[in-house]
């Protein structure tokens, strides 16, 4: 059975939380005339981590190209802070939202600092020389991803693991309120995973919607880190949303079982409460994800986690 139930974890939209960080109505987006991504429902609040969940080709990634501009919407409407995404100013925008893509390509003959640097040109003239500001923000951005010691190193010389966080650095330099993070602990050894993770949740901006803690959006395959770091999780199948909530509500087997088609135990982090996944295999013999792109219908009325259950049984 497809999914077809948006848990009524938590209203889609809260009119107590005020203008949120992205506002998310009907939302298609997808290549050329291909809809990957369909009719999603969204908001997304400042000051939040928001961690999206789901098979490989679900939308995760469309998605966050959707909200960094990199896509136009096929149909429904994107607003940051309030505004459609298509009239802000690329340059303020940059400003306000910083994305880590999932693959980025080093540049050739560029050090860690100068590569780390580039994060600072949306606040500048162009052609302008760095300021007091972005040598600070620079060398804070060095220091949160441990790479002081290697910001004369050349880039191309730096392991994969010592390159995914000289893109984080990158990303923190920006100093935007917002983050949009695609996979951002991919070469990442766990301690490493859990101190980028743990930095991200502590991180605050000073000004704007949201002032206190940064707003981060990521995309994250592993399940428990994503429980450990996530404010709520949204799960994503055949380029729709089909669960949102806290890791506690979401995380249950009936949805693995559904979104992932894996069989799974999840029990409690005697520390922090957290949920622990716990996988035992596929859901079935021969089972597989909700294939990418194909279109299934959502239940329009959202409903409580403990019904999943009886109606995917």
């Amino acid at each position: 059975m497809s999914p077809e139930l948006r848990p009524g974890l938590r209203p889609v939209a809260d009119p107590a939380a005020g203008v949120p960080a992205f506002r998310i109505r009907g939302l298609s987006l997808g290549y050329g005339d291909r809809a990957v991504v369909r009719e999603v429902d969204l908001d997304i609040p400042h000051g939040d981590t928001t961690v999206l969940i789901g098979a490989n080709g679900c939308g995760k990634t469309t998605l966050l190209k959707g909200l960094s501009r990199q896509l136009r919407p096929l149909a429904g409407t994107l607003e940051a802070d309030g505004r459609d995404v298509r009239e802000w100013h690329a340059r303020r925008y940059a400003r306000s939202v910083s994305l880590l893509p999932q693959s980025p390509v080093v540049p050739e003959g560029l050090t860690v600092a100068e590569l780390v640097e580039r994060g600072r040109h949306p606040h500048r003239r162009w052609w302008g020389a760095p300021s007091p500001d972005d040598d600070a923000a620079v060398a804070r951005a060095l220091e949160l991803t441990e790479l002081t010691a290697l910001a004369g190193r050349p880039v191309e010389e730096l392991s994969g693991g010592q390159r995914q966080r000289v893109w984080i650095a990158l990303t923190l330099a920006q100093r935007a309120r917002t983050m949009l993070l695609d996979e951002p602990t991919s070469y990442l050894d766990l301690a490493h995973q859990v101190d980028l993770l743990d930095m991200l949740r502590g991180l605050d901006h000073p000004e704007g919607p949201g002032a206190g803690r940064a707003t981060v959006v990521a995309v994250l395959h592993e399940l428990n880190l994503a429980a450990r770091v996530a404010d709520r999780l949204v799960a994503m199948a055949a380029g729709r949303i089909v669960a949102v909530g806290t890791p506690a509500e979401v995380l249950i087997p009936e949805l693995l079982a559904e979104v992932f088609g894996l069989r799974a135990d999840v029990a409690r982090d005697p520390v922090g409460g957290r949920p622990v996944v716990l996988p035992r295999g596929r859901a079935h013999e021969g089972s597989r994800p909700v294939p990418p792109a194909v279109p299934v219908p959502l239940d329009p009325a959202p409903r409580a986690a403990a019904e999943i259950g009886r109606t995917l049984l």
